[in-house]
């Protein structure tokens, strides 16, 4: 349960970001509270990824900051950052493909487990949590779409997060799939994580998010609940603006 009282868990504070004469994100501030999960939304190049680079570590913001529960992680290393607790996936997965299920997931555990049995034992146990417990042998490299994303959100979790950074978690997801991947977020919520996620689907944002932001050329055009968000003017005219281009 989102407490609205309580201090976000991550503060984005009026974060510009410019890459020579393009900017990529502009003056973006976003509050999250602790359990929320929150979406950002927008067209491609809205600056939803960009925005998820630089509160992860691997951009520097040309200006604004970066606090995580308090503290001022603007110039802290990704390393360093998802020792503090943030973690993320990604849009294009990423895992070893020629390690196992299981030997992907001990890469994230591996700082917090001494012994070599210990690591494999927590590490299968986050397997079966996203529903790989009979893959845990399997290559990284044979599995499907759906079964890498879980793959992505087993490792995320094995840094034992209080801040997940989802980037479409269902994208190229088969629609058979993606009812059991919204079980599985919300599980997480359910145990006190906090979670921001990129996701066009908006069936999926209806389900999860309690507050959606919508993106535009790297601003914050627009944010409320999916519904009010979804249903805005501004947001349908330029969706139907696109679609309309694009026939």
């Amino acid at each position: 349960m989102v407490n609205l009282a309580a201090k976000p868990i991550l503060q984005v504070d009026a974060i510009t970001m410019r890459f020579g004469g393009i900017v990529a994100i502009d003056n973006l501030s976003l509050d999250v509270k602790q359990g929320q999960i929150l979406a950002l939304m927008g067209p491609n190049g809205a600056g939803k990824t960009t925005t998820f680079h630089v509160i992860a570590g691997v951009h520097r913001p040309t200006s604004g900051r970066i606090l995580f529960q308090g503290r001022d992680i603007t110039n802290m290393r990704p390393d360093g950052r998802c020792t503090a607790g943030v973690a993320r996936t990604f849009q294009i997965t990423q895992p070893f493909e020629q390690l196992s299920v299981t030997e992907n997931i001990m890469v994230g555990a591996r700082p917090f487990h001494s012994s070599m049995a210990d690591l494999r034992k927590a590490s299968e146990v986050y397997a079966h949590k996203v529903g790989l417990g009979d893959k845990l042998d399997a290559p990284a490299k044979g599995l499907s779409t759906g079964q890498r994303k879980r793959l992505e959100l087993a490792r995320a979790m094995a840094t034992r997060p209080k801040l997940l950074l989802m980037d479409e978690v269902t994208g190229g997801v088969d629609m058979k799939s993606i009812p059991g991947i919204i079980d599985l977020v919300k599980s997480l919520r359910d145990e006190g994580l906090t979670i921001v996620l990129i996701e066009h689907n908006m069936k999926v944002i209806s389900e999860l998010a309690d507050e959606a932001v919508f993106m535009n050329r790297g601003a914050r055009m627009v944010s409320g609940t999916p519904h009010e968000v979804a249903t805005d003017p501004g947001v349908v005219e330029l969706y139907l603006g696109e679609a309309k281009d694009g026939h």
